[in-house]
C-alpha cells in the first residue's frame, strides 16, 4: 500500500507504523526539507542529526510524507524512544510492520522484496544496535530505504548524515514563534513595534523549535517584552510541559537530560565545565580551562569529539575551529557544575585565560620592549590577528568581567579570594581599553571601568588605571569635561603611587588629546611636553608615536600644516614605516597618522590626489583592524575631500556611510567643534550642489551599505573631477574648513549620467542596473541571475560607459532622478 498522510488534529497516541497527522503548521526548513527529500531519492540511508529540540522528528516525517509515492509498500515509522534494550530493536520494527514473531530472520525475509521507507526515530540511545540493523537491512533488502533521526550519527556503512541546525532567529524562528503565539494568544502578530523583542527572544533560545514553542505558551501569563527580558537571565523558566508528547519532549530540561544520560563520565564532566564559556571556544581554550587530575588534558579532545558527535557541542558556523554550547545545554551543564561546588574554580581558570589574551592584545597595541625589538627588525606586528582573537573570545571576557567585578554588600568584608578575583577583573578591564575603542564599545567600556573605580577606593593603583582608561573613552565620545576630570584624577593617583611612572605618562598622553578636543590648545601642548618626557623615560615608543599623531591632529586643526606633516613623519619613523612604504605592520597608530597626514595634505593646493592616497591608506588600515572609530574618521575625511574636488554625490553617500558608524560609537567627531563646523559646511555645499532630493538619495544609499562595501567603494578610483574653483571656502588657516571647503556650485562627478534615458540600455543592462542600485555586489547579482561574475562585470562597465558615469552611487542617484514614467521603463 501507499501511505497517505492526512492533516488534522491528533486526538490520540501515535500509532506504530503510521505517520501521525500534523497537529500544528509546519514552518520554514524549506532548504533542509528539499535536501532530505532529494537524498531519499539517491541514498538508501539518511540520518538527520541535531541537538535536543531542534525538530529532527518533525522534519523527517514531513520529508517521509513527501517521498511516500516513491515506495510502493509505503512509509513506516518506528519510534524507538521507549526501547531501552538493544535486543528489542528487531522485534519493535517487526511489530511496526506487522511481521509475526520476534525472529530477526523473519523480519529480514519479509523486507527482502519490499519497496518501503522505514523511519527509525530516536536512535541515539541505540546507536550500535541501529547501525548493525541498518547494515543487515541494506545488504539483504535492496528496495528498503532507511531514514533515521538521532543526536549523533550511527556511523553505519552507506550512511548519509544530514546535520540539522537551529532556525535562523530573524526568519524561520520568528515565524514559528508568531504562529505558536497566535494559537495561545488569538490575534497575536509580529509587528514593527514588537519584532525586536521577538527576535531577541528567538536569539536567546538559539532558534531551537522546542524552546520557542514552550516560550510561546508563556504568553498566557507574561507580556512579550517581559517574557523576552526574563529569558535574558536564563531559560530555566521554560518548565511548562506539553501533554500528549513523549516524556523527553514534554519539557526542554527533559530533552536535555536525555542527552546527558547518553554521555560517558568524561563527556559529562567536560560538558559541565564547558558551561563556564559564555561564547565560543577552541580546543586550546577547553584544555586550559577544563583539564585537571580528574579529567586530564589528554582526554579533553576525545571527550569534546564525543560531545560534538552527540550534538551537545556544535561547531561554530562562522569559524569551524571553534565550538559552542546552545543556551539550554549550557545552563544544564552549569546547574550540574554547581552541584559539584566547583563553578568558581573553573570560572577563575577562564578568567586567567581571558586576562592572558587581553594582555597579549594590550602588549601588541600599546607596546613593550619585546614589541619594539620586533619593530626595529622590520617584523610585522600582527595586530589584526590579535584583535580578532580577542574579539572571538569577547563573550567569555564579558562573562569573566561580570564574575570578577560582582558587587557585594558594603557591610561584607571581601575575602582574599574575592579580592584576588577583583584585581584580576581590574587588570582585564584596563587592558581592554584599546579593544573597546577599536570595536566602538565605548559606553560598555566606560561602565566596566567605572565599576572597577567603584570597587577600588583611593589610593589604589587599580582606581588610577581605570579612571585614566575611562577618561580616554570619554574623550572619544565627546564627553570632554568628564574626560578631563577622570584623567587628572588618574594622574594625581599615579604620581602618588609606587611604580606609577608609566601610568602617569599614559595619563598625560590621554590628557593632551582631551584638552585638544576641548579647544584648550596651549594647555594641550603643555600636557604633550610632559607626556613626551615621561614616555621617553619609560621607553614607551608606541606611546611617543601616538603622541605625534595627536599633536599632528592638533596642528592641522589650528592651521600649522607644515608642523602637522612633520609630526606625522616622526610618528611613522618611530613605527618603522614611511609614507611611501608598502602598507603593513602596525595598524592602529599608523592608521591615525595617515589620517592626519591626509587631512593636512588636503590643505595644500594640488595635493588632493596625495591626500586621497593617504586617507585611503588610513581607511584600509582601520577597516582591516576593525577600528570603528578610526574607520568613521577616515570615511568622514574622504567625504570632505570629495567635496573639495566637487564630487558631491560621493560626498553625500560617504557622509551617510560615516553617520552609520558614528551612531555605533556615540558623539560624532568626538564632539570637536572645529571638525563639526567643517562637516556642516560640507553637507551644506553638497545639498546646494545636488538639490535636496538627490542629496537625500545618495545619503540614504551610503547609509544602507554594508561596511565592506563602503570601504571598497570609498577607495575606488576617484575619477577626474576638478579641484577647487572658488566658492565659499573657509577662512585661511582653518585646515578643517579647507578640507571641507570647495566650490559652491557644480553638478557632481560625471556629467552625462543625469541626463541619460532608459533607452540607452538593453533589457539585461536595465535589469542589472536596478540590482546594482539596490546595493547588490556583482557576485550577488551573478548568483541571482545565474550568470558568471565576469559577465556582470562587463555589463556594469558597459552601463557606466553608456550613461557616462563612473560609480554605483551615481547610478543609484540617476535612477532616483528618472521621471515616474521613465522609471517604470527600467523595471
Amino acid at each position: 500500500m501507499v501511505l497517505v498522510v492526512s492533516r488534522g488534529q491528533v486526538t490520540g497516541a501515535r500509532r506504530l507504523g503510521l505517520l501521525p497527522a500534523e497537529a500544528t503548521s509546519f514552518v520554514g526548513r524549506t532548504i533542509e526539507l528539499a535536501g532530505i527529500t532529494s537524498l531519499l531519492g539517491t541514498a538508501r540511508m539518511v540520518t538527520v542529526v541535531g541537538p535536543a529540540g531542534v525538530g529532527k522528528t518533525r522534519l523527517s516525517l514531513r520529508a517521509a510524507a513527501l517521498a511516500a509515492e516513491r515506495f510502493t509498500d509505503g512509509v513506516w515509522l518506528a519510534d524507538l524512544a521507549g526501547i531501552s534494550d538493544p535486543d528489542l530493536l528487531g522485534p519493535a520494527v517487526a511489530t511496526v510492520l506487522g511481521v509475526p514473531g520476534d525472529d530477526d530472520a523473519a523480519l529480514i525475509g519479509y523486507l527482502r522484496d519490499k519497496s518501503l521507507l522505514l523511519v527509525l526515530d530516536t536512535c541515539e540511545h541505540l546507536v550500535d544496535a541501529c547501525a548493525a540493523f541498518a547494515d543487515t537491512v541494506l545488504r539483504a533488502a535492496p528496495g528498503v530505504t532507511l531514514l533515521a533521526t538521532s543526536r549523533q550519527p550511527l556511523d553505519a556503512q552507506g550512511e548519509h548524515a544530514f546535520p540539522l541546525p537551529p532556525l535562523p532567529a530573524e526568519d524561520d524562528a520568528t515565524d514559528l514563534f508568531a504562529q505558536r503565539a497566535a494559537a495561545v494568544l488569538p490575534g497575536f502578530t509580529v509587528t514593527p513595534q514588537n519584532r525586536a523583542d521577538v527576535v531577541r527572544l528567538c536569539q536567546r533560545l538559539d532558534g531551537i523549535p522546542l524552546a520557542i514553542e514552550l516560550a510561546a505558551v508563556r504568553l498566557r501569563a507574561l507580556p512579550l517584552a517581559e517574557l523576552a527580558s526574563q529569558l535574558e537571565s536564563g531559560i530555566r523558566m521554560l518548565t511548562v510541559s506539553r501533554r500528549g508528547t513523549s516524556p523527553r519532549h514534554q519539557t526542554l530540561r527533559a530533552a536535555v537530560e536525555w542527552s546527558y544520560r547518553l554521555c560517558t563520565p568524561a563527556e559529562r564532566a567536560l560538558w559541565e565545565r564547558l558551561s563556564v564559556f559564555a561564547g565560543t571556544f577552541d580546543v586550546r581554550g577547553a584544555e586550559q580551562v577544563c583539564a585537571d587530575d580528574a579529567l586530564p588534558q589528554a582526554q579533553i579532545v576525545y571527550a569534546l569529539v564525543g560531545l560534538v558527535d552527540k550534538s551537545v557541542v556544535l561547531r561554530d558556523a562562522s569559524d569551524p575551529s571553534r565550538y559552542r554550547l546552545l543556551g539550554a545545554l549550557r545552563e544544564y551543564g552549569a546547574d550540574r557544575l554547581a552541584e559539584t561546588g566547583e563553578p568558581e574554580y573553573f570560572l577563575d581558570r577562564l578568567a586567567a585565560r581571558c586576562v592572558a589574551t587581553a594582555k597579549d592584545f594590550d602588549v601588541r597595541f600599546r607596546g613593550s620592549t619585546r614589541l619594539r625589538d620586533r619593530m626595529d627588525n622590520g617584523t610585522e606586528v600582527n595586530q589584526v590577528a590579535t584583535f580578532r582573537a580577542l574579539h572571538r573570545d569577547y563573550e567569555n571576557v564579558r562573562a569573566v568581567l561580570g564574575h570578577a567585578l560582582a558587587a557585594q554588600e558594603p557591610s561584607v568584608v571581601p575575602s582574599a579570594a574575592v579580592l584576588r578575583r577583583r584585581r584580576l577583573g581590574a587588570e582585564l578591564a584596563v587592558r581592554l581599553c584599546g579593544y573597546w575603542q577599536i570595536s566602538g564599545l565605548l559606553d560598555e567600556g566606560r561602565q566596566w571601568l567605572g565599576r572597577v573605580a567603584g570597587l577600588f577606593p583611593e589610593p589604589a593603583r587599580e582606581r588610577a588605571a581605570a579612571l585614566g582608561a575611562r577618561g580616554r573613552l570619554a574623550t572619544l565620545q565627546g564627553d570632554l569635561d568628564t574626560a578631563v576630570a577622570d584623567i587628572n584624577e588618574s594622574i594625581r593617583l599615579a604620581e602618588a603611587a609606587e611604580h606609577g611612572a608609566e601610568l602617569a605618562a599614559r595619563g598625560y598622553l590621554y590628557l593632551n588629546l582631551a584638552l585638544a578636543f576641548t579647544g584648550q590648545h596651549a594647555q594641550a601642548l603643555a600636557a604633550a611636553e610632559t607626556a613626551r618626557q615621561r614616555l621617553v623615560a619609560c621607553g614607551y615608543r608606541i606611546g611617543v608615536a601616538g603622541l605625534e599623531a595627536q599633536l599632528a591632529h592638533l596642528y592641522q586643526m589650528t592651521g600649522n600644516v607644515d608642523e602637522a606633516i612633520e609630526r606625522c613623519d616622526r610618528g611613522l619613523a618611530l613605527l618603522g614605516q614611511s609614507k611611501s612604504a608598502r602598507a603593513g605592520g602596525e595598524r592602529w597608530v599608523s592608521g591615525y597618522l595617515y589620517l592626519v597626514y591626509g587631512l593636512a595634505l588636503a590643505q595644500r593646493p594640488g595635493k588632493e590626489q596625495a591626500s586621497a592616497k593617504a586617507l585611503c591608506r588610513a581607511l584600509a588600515a582601520k577597516h582591516e583592524l576593525g577600528d570603528v572609530v578610526g574607520t568613521a574618521y577616515a570615511v568622514e575625511a574622504l567625504a570632505w575631500l570629495a567635496a573639495q574636488r566637487e564630487q558631491y554625490e560621493r560626498t553625500a553617500w560617504l557622509i551617510g556611510a560615516a553617520d552609520q558608524l558614528w551612531n555605533r560609537t556615540g558623539r560624532r567627531l568626538s564632539g570637536v567643534a572645529l571638525m563639526e563646523e567643517s562637516r556642516q559646511r560640507t553637507v551644506k555645499m553638497a545639498r546646494r550642489a545636488l538639490g535636496e532630493r538627490r542629496f537625500t538619495a545618495a545619503y540614504a544609499h551610503g547609509a544602507a551599505l554594508g561596511l565592506d562595501t563602503v570601504v571598497r567603494e570609498a577607495v575606488y578610483e576617484m575619477g577626474g573631477a576638478a579641484g577647487p574653483r572658488g566658492g565659499d571656502a573657509g577662512a585661511p588657516g582653518d585646515p578643517v574648513a579647507a578640507v571641507g571647503g570647495g566650490a559652491g556650485g557644480g553638478g557632481g562627478a560625471g556629467g552625462g549620467g543625469v541626463g541619460a534615458v532608459p533607452g540607452l540600455l538593453t533589457r539585461r543592462e536595465r535589469e542589472i542596473a536596478e540590482l546594482v542600485a539596490s546595493g547588490l555586489s556583482n557576485r550577488e547579482i551573478a548568483n541571482r541571475l545565474f550568470i558568471s561574475k565576469r559577465t556582470v562585470d562587463a555589463h556594469v562597465e558597459h552601463i557606466f560607459g553608456k550613461l557616462e558615469i563612473s560609480s554605483r552611487v551615481q547610478l543609484t542617484v540617476l535612477l532616483q532622478d528618472q521621471a515616474p514614467r521613465a522609471r517604470a521603463a527600467w523595471a
